[in-house]
């Protein structure tokens, strides 16, 4: 029974998805169509969401077998043939035995990770040390996807990760073996539009041209009222559209951001009472309360320059031209050269975001806290 219809982590149903019934019919006529699909959209959007939509199709479940592999933590080639081979047991593994042991079969390289329990059941004992030959696994992942039982659709998330590990060949490594698989196509989602961008439409690139290409906007604000009020009323709660429209605006439309203060005001809403809008200051406060000691410690470690230029990108909310005197002058900030420095750091831990120009915090929570320790309002 789910206690709570708004949904922060996985998938639960249909039911407790907002929308994104085009974007599903679009994906689902690319993939079946024989397409390779990028699709790219700013982190906590809603990329994965659609992914496991897609995937819960009843057809799709029918006729497919369905793999979604992060890759986002992964720092090297033997850390994503980890990634993939214990995406892909898990969701074989609700298939059954029979299932489950043909893609083990295939897995010779990786035979001593592998334990069979009591009622014959594999299970893994792997870690990135046992990845001896990466490449050996790899042919054998894909060995398997091509002779598969069924077609197969494989959603690689993050998938820029990939052009950051350090001997710069996987990219054209993934190209080769992708473009000789024909029993399965291919979502690679990522959330960095320029990596992504320059991966899959710049000719030196080994991916280029080699997909369908797919971005994803936030969803309308009132199909996601009309979602946010349905929930509600079933529970026997009320909630104004304007309340859920100022949720909405407070976080442009951002799937998490706002899924998960509307998760905090259903839990603060009684049966048969209504949610208003000064719940929503109480609301975001409970929040931020909750992440203080994350937020506190992710600011105490980072450098001095870094925290003084992530401050100042925070009051500006979006923030161009960092190196410009006077965005320097406004926030007293050191030469431009530190800047540039500062901002580069910011980027690689992934506290700041870049899109065409602008620059914004990642995380909005921590956002409203930095601004809420200066004494300033979100």
């Amino acid at each position: 029974m789910i206690n709570n219809p708004f949904i922060l982590y996985g998938y639960e149903s249909e039911k407790y998805f907002c929308d994104r019934k085009t974007e599903t019919a679009e994906l689902k006529r690319l993939v079946t169509n024989g397409n390779n699909v990028a699709l790219i959209a700013p982190r906590r959007i809603g990329k994965t969401g659609l992914i496991e939509n897609l995937f819960h199709q009843k057809d799709i479940e029918r006729q497919y077998y369905t793999f979604l592999i992060d890759i986002f933590a992964t720092k090297n080639i033997e850390e994503m043939v980890l990634a993939m081979s214990t995406s892909m047991l898990a969701s074989l593994r609700p298939k059954g035995k029979k299932v489950m042991m043909a893609f083990v079969s295939f897995l010779t390289s990786l035979r001593t990770g592998i334990t069979l329990d009591a009622m014959g059941n594999p299970s893994w004992n792997l870690e990135v040390g046992s990845i001896k030959q990466p490449r050996a696994t790899l042919d054998e992942i894909f060995r398997y996807i091509n002779e598969a039982a069924r077609p197969c659709i494989i959603a690689i998330d993050e998938f820029q990760t990939v052009s950051s590990y350090g001997d710069g060949k996987v990219e054209a490594l993934l190209r080769t073996y992708i473009q000789h698989c024909r029993n399965a196509q291919f979502i690679f989602s990522g959330s960095q539009r320029t990596m992504m961008g320059e991966m899959f439409s710049s000719p030196s690139r080994p991916f280029y041209q080699s997909t369908s290409m797919m971005g994803l906007k936030t969803i309308d604000t009132d199909k996601y009222a009309n979602f946010a009020q349905g929930h509600f009323a079933d529970a026997g709660k009320n909630i104004a559209k304007d309340v859920v429209a100022m949720v909405y605006q407070l976080f442009d439309g951002v799937t998490w951001y706002v899924q998960r203060v509307m998760n905090e005001l259903f839990s603060m809403t009684p049966q048969g009472g209504d949610c208003t809008a000064e719940m929503v200051n109480e609301a975001i406060s409970n929040i931020l309360r909750a992440n203080e000691f994350n937020f506190q410690s992710i600011l105490f470690q980072l450098p001095p320059k870094q925290k003084e230029l992530l401050i100042a990108i925070c009051k500006e909310g979006k923030a161009k031209t960092l190196t410009s005197s006077a965005f320097i002058h406004r926030y007293h900030l050191p030469g431009s050269s530190s800047v540039q420095s500062a901002i580069k750091g910011l980027l690689e831990k992934n506290f700041v975001t870049a899109t065409l120009g602008e620059y914004e915090v990642y995380d909005k929570f921590f956002a409203m806290w930095i601004l809420q320790q200066q004494g300033l309002r979100a």
